[in-house]
């Protein structure tokens, strides 16, 4: 008796103390920030958000606390902004303030503030800066980036000659194209479709990004430190990304091996020289571990997001014959079937550009969205 009186009162002591948590929710809630629905402790406001479309949650919580609302989704903190004007107050009147990232915990773990991605402020700027300006020289105009993709798309075509018809798949075909003209800009080379070291980095980078989408992925950015401590197919997007890293840091010392600071060849050559300009200075940002996540950065974003796009195209010219026929028809009164396309034929091509406009459109992989802080 007198032991089950001893475990009743830390018992009620705890379930008084969930209680108090249940009423008054985050105590971030009382900070100066819009309205929105109370929270739960640990859910946030899954529960008003949970449905067949997230879309209609949050649109009835706009039609009752107005275009700018707070949320949270499990302990994390949104402001949603609905509606032209307000996302124009904010990405545009108040840009400099909306420039940051959100700091998900999958990206903690992984970029650690580092890359193209993930990263803000000072690092970013300078990530960005010197990625536009040497991606824009493509190794310093030795090549320009037409000819690469002209390039790669011979090596396509004669891949796809070889299946004389029979139907296929073409993800893989399409997703090893892009990522070699992706490899031609940042490392300096292509790959051959057999190399199986290629092979097994884009296999890792396509689980990878099937995984994100996963349950677990989404609950390891929701509660990391209790996912930290569960099994689960989490773990392996981890332990795929210090594989393409490995990867990457191995093509990193070949260059540095072969570097010829009077001769640079591609945006890896360009890194180790700024690098080896900066060495003495304490507060650079680059250093081995930018250069290795801005390079898969570029990889992982120009690879997947493209051949993505090819895909649904050639899926919307499937479902709409009578637009493949036109477009046809007009590549065949600018380019006919002797050459090649460049770059100098859009302007004479409206209703191709205009295709492919809507197939950029009607994909959608990167939705514009405001990041968070």
């Amino acid at each position: 008796m007198d032991l089950w009186l001893g475990l009743t009162s830390p018992l009620l002591l705890l379930a008084a103390v969930l209680l108090l948590l249940l009423l008054r929710g985050p105590r971030a809630a009382l900070g100066n920030l819009p309205p929105g629905p109370h929270p739960l402790p640990l859910l946030g406001n899954l529960l008003q958000l949970w449905g067949p479309s997230l879309l209609q949650s949050l649109l009835a919580l706009r039609d009752k606390f107005g275009s700018v609302f707070t949320v949270y989704m499990g302990p994390h903190r949104m402001v949603v902004l609905w509606g032209y004007e307000a996302v124009k107050e904010a990405l545009v009147d108040q840009a400099e303030e909306f420039g940051g990232r959100e700091g998900l915990a999958l990206a903690k773990r992984t970029a650690k503030g580092n890359g193209l991605f993930f990263s803000n402020g000072e690092t970013w700027r300078q990530m960005r800066r010197f990625a536009l300006s040497t991606l824009r020289d493509f190794g310093m105009g030795k090549r320009s980036i037409e000819e690469r993709i002209q390039e790669e798309v011979q090596y396509l075509l004669e891949e796809l000659d070889k299946t004389r018809g029979i139907p296929l798949d073409p993800t893989f075909l399409l997703r090893r194209s892009v990522s070699n003209v992706i490899c031609s800009v940042v490392f300096g080379a292509r790959f051959s479709y057999e190399d199986e070291e290629f092979q097994t980095l884009l296999s890792l980078i396509q689980a990878n990004f099937r995984r994100v989408d996963t349950v677990c992925v989404q609950l390891y950015n929701l509660f990391p430190t209790v996912m930290n401590l569960l099994p689960g197919p989490h773990h392996r997007l981890f332990e795929n990304y210090e594989e393409q890293k490995r990867y990457v840091a191995g093509v990193v010392q070949k260059h540095r091996e072969t570097l010829d600071p009077a001769s640079p060849r591609d945006y890896t050559d360009a890194f180790l020289i700024r690098m080896q300009q900066e060495e003495n200075d304490p507060n650079t940002k680059f250093h081995q571990e930018n250069l290795l996540l801005c390079a898969l950065d570029l990889f992982f974003a120009g690879t997947e997001t493209t051949s993505t796009t090819l895909r649904y195209g050639l899926l919307m010219l499937l479902k709409y014959p009578q637009v493949t026929e036109r477009v046809q028809e007009e590549i065949d009164q600018v380019i006919g079937r002797n050459r090649r396309p460049c770059m100098e034929d859009r302007p004479k091509m409206p209703y191709t550009d205009a295709v492919i406009h809507e197939i950029q459109r009607f994909v959608d992989v990167l939705p514009l969205a405001s990041p968070t802080r």
